[in-house]
């Protein structure tokens, strides 16, 4: 991870107050790994461990889009492999809520529903890699970075992706599940309050995904995030498709990406992607991520 933070440092040094060690971080490379797979980029196959020998933690990247649940099956995957879920989206509210340089800035391309300049991401991801480090973190599950090409080849150049994770789901659920989001203002959990029954129609498959509720101490402090309104979702979606899917192409190409389409909720989905992952193996550990 000082490789990565070193290089948004180059690529943006006027950003940034302070330099990071020398130290490099050691990767395997894509040829080293694909022949041992069962199939493509969907195995285990990194120690859980940073060996200076050149073992390291797993390297992983989630897209999809806006809302459809990237952060709650990122989280899940950090907490049950023990790698470090970063999320650009909680860095930029983290951002926004603080009285920071950057805070009146982000809360203007925010609620206009923009996406977030490279400039900007670079720096808060960079923040939060030394921040990792002087912790002794090794590996990462990335959320919601990589959404351009340009940040895919710059975080190419600075070290190895092994799996690209890209979650798929219709998207008249989406926005029925982004309008539905509420924070607990004092807590920071996210919670959902729709209760989504989509039928099957036009080759799509019924959806159907229970609330995900609060609990009684949370339910009085719920929140709706600024951006979660109809006329913005719908320009979050549509700039993530004109920008983030030549993304997805990006990885396709170099033999990354893995597509998962979600059957439903969290009950139906998290078994299903935990098989697609060949992680059956972690079962035992299911309920500690949950």
């Amino acid at each position: 991870m000082a490789a990565l933070a070193r290089l948004f440092k180059t690529q943006f040094p006027f950003l940034l107050r302070r330099s990071l060690s020398t130290t490099t971080t050691t990767t395997a490379t894509v040829s080293e790994i694909q022949p041992q797979r069962q199939r493509p980029n969907s195995s285990i196959l990194f120690p859980l461990t940073d060996d200076p020998k050149g073992c390291r933690n797993f390297q992983w990247v989630f897209l999809g889009c806006p809302g459809v649940g990237k952060g709650t099956y990122a989280g899940r995957l950090s907490s049950l492999l023990g790698v470090p879920h970063i999320a650009t989206g909680d860095l930029v509210r983290e951002e926004l809520s603080s009285s920071g340089p950057l805070s009146h800035q982000l809360e203007e391309i925010v609620n206009q529903g923009k996406l977030v300049s490279d400039e900007i991401i670079f720096n808060l991801l960079s923040k939060r890699l030394e921040a990792g480090e002087s912790k002794g973190e090794s590996g990462f599950i990335l959320d919601g970075f990589p959404r351009t090409i340009r940040q895919s080849e710059i975080l190419d150049e600075a070290t190895e992706i092994d799996l690209v994770i890209n979650l798929k789901l219709r998207e008249d659920v989406l926005i029925e599940k982004c309008l539905g989001r509420r924070i607990c203002s004092e807590c920071g959990k996210s919670f959902n309050l729709a209760s989504i029954n989509a039928k099957a129609e036009n080759g799509y498959p019924e959806i159907t995904m229970a609330p995900l509720l609060p609990p009684p101490q949370c339910s009085s402090k719920l929140i709706t995030r600024a951006d979660d309104t109809e006329p913005v979702v719908r320009e979050r979606l549509r700039i993530y498709k004109e920008q983030s899917e030549p993304v997805e192409d990006y990885y396709r190409n170099q033999g990354k990406l893995m597509e998962f389409d979600l059957p439903g909720g969290i009950p139906e989905s998290w078994p299903k992607l935990l098989e697609a992952l060949n992680l059956d193996d972690y079962g035992d550990k299911r309920s500690a991520a949950a």
